[in-house]
């Protein structure tokens, strides 16, 4: 997604700063590394389109998320243009994430070291279901236990078997959920880019996860989005990434830091038709809302 800005932003605080601590921080202090470890939180989604044939692989779409601190350890974090499709006004249908994915480049292949956690609630903010407004691209989906597909050979037959892996907060940790924070933040931007620049340059392929550091700064106002709250970091993601995190105060031994964002619009801030900077909708008292009501909602095994 791509937008040039036009006005100042007017993102602010508009109450008390506050944190959550991500799962294993509540009562440790984490360690520093100098290397940049890649967190097992993070990961690929699929879904497709509402009310589509999923056995036809054109009808699949893909973003990013990340696992988040919950109650029951079954949150994702994205952005909302990956749970809902504004055209439609439905949400998307067989909607799953995959963890740590790897080595692929599609739902059909790629590893799932820690499992496939499929959807049961979206949890997104009106204002974009209804008003299709980007300050306000961000949901929290409550993903059921996760699941791990295995395949053999029986005589001249294949068949599969499913083995339950039980909860994503216990297998892959969750990340920590902070808002009213600075619109001037360091923070590492995560997610599997695929698609092409505006010059058709196709440098990623989504295969593997790939990260942007800088700090954040407030965005211009956007009107094709209808978008005036975004803070973005240089960076050079492209179609793909959306939904991955913002994470401030991350820290590569744990793999863990707070959640202030999601990619949510790439730009290409000097016209030279090649993204360089991705936006998130600013964190603030709404977010925290969408994100407490979700936090609570208990799942259990798939069906």
């Amino acid at each position: 997604m791509t937008s040039r800005g036009v006005k100042g932003s007017n993102d602010a605080p508009d109450g008390p700063a506050g944190s959550i601590p991500p799962i294993g921080g509540e009562k440790t202090k984490a360690k520093k590394s100098r290397q940049v470890n890649l967190p097992n939180t993070v990961g690929r989604v699929f879904f497709t389109l509402p009310k589509v044939d999923p056995r036809n692989p054109k009808n699949w779409r893909y973003c990013s998320a990340s696992s988040v601190q919950g109650k029951y350890r079954n949150l994702v974090a994205t952005s909302a243009h990956c749970v809902y499709d504004v055209k439609k006004n439905s949400f998307y249908d067989n909607w799953i994430f995959i963890p740590s994915y790897w080595d692929g480049d599609s739902v059909w292949n790629g590893k799932a070291p820690y499992g496939i956690y499929a959807a049961k609630t979206f949890n997104a903010h009106d204002d974009f279901v209804v008003k299709e407004d980007y300050d306000y691209d961000y949901a929290f989906v409550n993903v059921f236990n996760g699941i791990k597909v295995s395949w053999e050979r029986a005589g001249h037959r294949w068949k599969w078997t499913v083995k339950n892996v039980g909860r994503l907060g216990d297998n892959v940790g969750g990340q920590g959920f902070a808002w009213n924070r600075s619109t001037k933040l360091e923070v590492f931007s995560f997610g599997y880019p695929a698609g092409e620049h505006p010059d058709g340059d196709k440098p990623y392929t989504g295969r593997t996860m790939k990260y942007c550091y800088g700090r954040t700064k407030p965005m211009p106002e956007a009107r094709k989005y209808n978008l005036q709250e975004h803070t973005g970091v240089r960076c050079s993601f492209t179609a793909g990434a959306s939904g991955g995190p913002f994470l401030y105060d991350y820290r590569s031994a744990s793999r863990t830091g707070y959640l202030v964002g999601v990619n949510s619009v790439a730009w290409d801030t000097d016209g030279n038709d090649r993204y360089d900077h991705i936006s998130s909708p600013y964190f603030n008292t709404d977010t925290y809302n969408v994100y407490k009501a979700a936090a609570n909602r208990w799942t259990g095994n798939m069906p």
